[in-house]
């Protein structure tokens, strides 16, 4: 997999032309949306086509909700031919920033798909992956098997085996490259809730090109294993910002270990082991089992899992050297990018936690102040004021920033070398889900799309008073916030409660 770096001049021309593709595929995303939108409230697709004959699409605050059902193919093609325009768009901004941020061609990370990934997937998500492919190039989208397994792998592969290869390789002039840091979450249950039920929390950190995109709202039937709800990416078979329940009753999200080394070839994709632990895991146990299984060091998480027929939860740090599992029937854990066990710090991470000024350490700071305050009445109505929050712990001011627990990088003038981010950049909460053991049972939570604050951000506005991001100009566009909405397995389009099968658009 060893690759020579690409030189300054052809990454330009390389982004350059990864842009002119970006400009390309928003286009054609955009026109096959104004189509199925032109066509009136619910359009059928596919209909006579028994691979689309359980699955249906509708949209709701913001969210585009999804229904897939079947063997992994069908939920494959379901995935590709309904979120199309979406996946199109999607990679369009993905591609865009892998490229831009490592100065690697698109052609290496189609290569890393290809020979590095490919053959350690699970040929049940093999043939979903492979699905996706056929259901998109149906809708005459020209992308392929290695775009799609490079874009489930937008994560780990730019952010872990990149700095990893060039690590290795030596390569000369490298970009500097930090695994990515993502998200603010909590899990509590026990005296520390008001019903002393579980309470799970989570908003997903990323920039904001990617972060407007991450608005699915899966509901998974799969022919084995358990149903799953969880938000996601189009194009992508796991969560990826990992938030959802199963069946099963257990509870999921995470938040990335900021300042983490580390990656093994050898080991299975993240994606394809958070996307089986989710689908197969009925216990803690078990859900630690999967992601221990062939672990790659890639997305390189803090797992906070609860199981609601049990009422236990567990924070589960998961390096790659180094691994550690915390659980309790009373008490709380928080993640906001820190690593908690002193050995996983050590043997996998550069972190300091001595630095009260970076992000994950104020948060930190904040997520205990807010546990604390808040004891026995945390519920879901507190959770989401929790991932809304404007406190900076470290300055004790109220004001959004890269430091709160709703991030706001695009306000801030400051740069923080411990969370890779540069000043006003377009980083930060895109979007929040709350759910609690009540809402497990039947399968629903909570999610809002934009800022959880409900702050609106405007693209024209920030590229103007910040060229130096004018390179995201074909991805970036506005991101305005939705309400707080719940969403339940088995939902139909509320505008045709009786829809049959086949895709469903609302304009």
């Amino acid at each position: 997999m060893q690759s020579p770096r690409i030189r300054l001049p052809f990454v330009l021309l390389t982004v350059l032309g990864l842009t002119l593709a970006a400009a390309h595929f928003l286009v054609v995303a955009g026109r096959q949306v104004a189509h199925a939108s032109d066509t009136g409230v619910a359009t059928q697709h596919g209909s006579g086509d028994s691979r689309l004959s359980k699955a249906y699409r509708f949209e709701r605050g913001g969210w585009i909700y999804v229904h897939l059902e079947g063997v992994p193919y069908d939920i494959g093609y379901q995935h590709g031919f309904m979120l199309a325009p979406e996946i199109a768009d999607a990679f369009a901004s993905v591609s865009l920033n892998m490229t831009h941020s490592t100065q690697r061609d698109w052609e290496f990370f189609r290569r890393a798909a290809r020979e590095m990934l490919w053959p350690k997937i699970d040929i049940e998500y093999q043939s979903e992956l492979d699905g996706i492919v056929e259901g998109i190039q149906a809708r005459k989208l020209k992308l392929d098997r290695d775009d799609i397994v490079a874009m489930n792998a937008f994560e780990e592969l730019p952010g872990y085996y990149v700095p990893w290869l060039n690590e290795q390789t030596k390569a000369a002039e490298a970009p500097k490259l930090h695994a990515p840091e993502h998200c603010s979450a909590f899990v509590a249950n026990g005296s520390w809730t008001k019903d002393h039920q579980i309470v799970m929390a989570h908003n997903n950190w990323t920039n904001y090109a990617n972060g407007e995109r991450w608005r699915i709202i899966f509901d998974i039937v799969p022919d084995q294993g358990y149903r799953m709800l969880m938000d996601g990416f189009p194009g992508v078979i796991a969560s990826d910002d990992d938030f959802g329940v199963n069946s099963s009753g257990l509870m999921i999200t995470e938040t990335t270990i900021s300042s983490f080394r580390g990656w093994d070839p050898t080991g299975k994709p993240e994606f394809a082991r958070a996307r089986k632990a989710m689908q197969y895991a009925g216990s803690i146990d078990e859900y630690v089992k999967i992601m221990l299984d062939g672990n790659n060091g890639g997305y390189a998480n803090d797992w906070l899992l609860g199981d609601r027929k049990t009422g236990e939860i567990a924070q589960f740090e998961l390096g790659l050297k180094k691994t550690k599992l915390y659980r309790t029937m009373d008490g709380y854990f928080v993640g906001s990018n820190f690593p908690s066990d002193p050995e996983v710090m050590k043997e996998d991470t550069t972190f300091d936690p001595a630095n009260p000024a970076s992000s994950p350490n104020a948060r930190r700071v904040r997520w205990e102040q807010l546990m604390k305050t808040s004891k026995g009445n945390i519920d879901a109505s507190l959770a989401e004021g929790f991932i809304s929050d404007h406190f900076d712990a470290y300055t004790k001011k109220t004001g959004a920033d890269h430091r709160t627990l709703c991030g706001h990088g695009d306000v801030d003038a400051e740069d923080d070398p411990i969370f890779a981010t540069r000043p006003y950049e377009p980083i930060g909460a895109v979007q929040g889900k709350v759910t609690d053991s009540g809402m497990t049972k039947d399968m629903s939570f909570f999610a809002r799309v934009g800022h959880p604050c409900g702050t609106n951000f405007s693209a024209a506005k920030f590229i103007s008073e910040h060229p130096e991001y004018k390179w995201m100009s074909p991805i970036l566009r506005d991101m305005n916030a939705g309400p707080w909405t719940r969403f339940k397995t088995g939902e139909q389009n509320p505008a045709v409660p009786n829809a049959p099968g086949g895709l469903t658009v609302t304009p």
